[in-house]
């Protein structure tokens, strides 16, 4: 058992930078094996979407079309943590972003392929 906790929301203009962290600890005295790890927003009035994971095993790193070249999420394996930069913010950015980690054998874009989530940090883009 884990526990996501983020912080780094907050407000900017169009054009803008944020950068989230969300940190992992376990809650047991056993290392639970994470397979990947990820970021997920939800705009008001929308379903949760995916924004980013990377792989904990090859490093690999996907992200959807949506933040690409603006978005970069990096893990920091020593202090089990994972950052997202978000660079050239737009008002669709606009979110509640959740941080996201996988003990499960099958890492993607979806939420059941995700059995931690964080509480959420609020991100608001305005012109």
């Amino acid at each position: 058992q884990v526990q996501l906790v983020e912080s780094g929301g907050g407000s900017a203009q169009v054009g803008g930078s944020l950068t989230l962290s969300c940190v992992l600890s376990e809650l047991t005295e056993y290392t639970t094996d994470i397979k990947c790890m990820g970021w997920f927003r939800q705009a008001p009035g929308k379903e949760r979407e995916w924004v980013s994971h990377i792989s904990t095993s090859s490093g690999r790193i996907f992200s959807d079309a949506s933040v690409k070249g603006r978005f970069t999420i990096t893990r920091d394996r020593n202090k089990n943590a994972l950052s997202l930069q978000m660079n050239s913010l737009k008002p669709e950015d606009t979110a509640t972003y959740y941080c996201a980690a996988s003990s499960r054998d099958i890492c993607g874009g979806r939420d059941s392929h995700y059995n931690y989530w964080g509480q959420g940090t609020q991100v608001t883009v305005s012109l």
